[in-house]
């Protein structure tokens, strides 16, 4: 039998709370109800209430101050990246701004860990995208090809926050990636990609690596832009 965790009461009123947030029904920059009054409507008791919004508190998603209401923080300005992470729980909450955003981000960062890792670990590389030849033709197949080639790519590159950046991602980098490859050409593309990634690791040729990474994740980009205009 498949047992779910049951959540604790302050991990509960955590997530009502950051549900609420991330639904505008407490909007950055407003003011939450008095203390009572909030606990009766998540549904627990005061001190469990305090713990779930110290928790928040400390991850930038409330202002707690003596004698004041508490305030939702503009999280976007305001957050750190532990709040990035909780976004990507909560994919169902996001536009495709924000995964363009991490798109965009990703253009930034893959092309030097793509270089490190070609020069670091070529027949890691070599291993998992020889497998790669017999990739089945399907939306969800890319999407975990993919994440699964970036998350090599990060675990042998020499900065390990790479890897943490692309990890706090990651329920994002699944819902994007199977929208992304339902378009056949997007699938055709990546495949390129693959092979001539491919050909830089049996080369040892890190500095291609990096100019190869760079354009096809421009051109990913564009084409996740596109993708983006069409949805109604």
């Amino acid at each position: 039998m498949d047992w779910k965790p049951v959540q604790k009461p302050a991990e509960l009123a955590e997530s009502r709370l950051l549900e609420a947030i991330l639904d505008a029904r407490f909007p950055i920059n407003s003011t939450l109800p008095g203390e009572r009054e909030l606990a009766e409507l998540i549904g627990v008791t005061r001190p469990t209430l305090r713990e779930a919004m110290q928790r928040l508190a400390r991850d930038g998603w409330l202002d707690i101050q003596q004698g004041k209401a508490t305030r939702v923080r503009d999280y976007w300005r305001e957050g750190s990246l532990s709040v990035l992470s909780v976004l990507a729980q909560y994919p169902g909450n996001q536009t495709l701004d924000l995964a363009i955003h991490l798109l965009e981000l990703r253009l930034l960062i893959a092309p030097v860990y793509a270089r490190q890792a070609v020069r670091n670990s070529p027949e890691q590389i070599i291993t998992l995208l020889e497998s790669y030849s017999s990739l089945a033709d399907d939306p969800a197949v890319f999407a975990q090809a993919d994440w699964d080639l970036h998350l090599l790519l990060t675990r042998c590159s020499s900065n390990p926050i790479f890897q943490l950046l692309l990890n706090g991602f990651q329920n994002l980098y699944f819902l994007v990636g199977e929208q992304y490859f339902s378009n056949p050409g997007n699938r055709q593309h990546s495949s390129g990609f693959y092979r001539e990634l491919l050909g830089c690791a049996r080369r040892r040729d890190d500095q291609e690596a990096e100019v190869l990474t760079r354009r096809v994740m421009e051109e990913s980009l564009g084409l996740a832009a596109k993708i983006h205009t069409e949805v109604p």
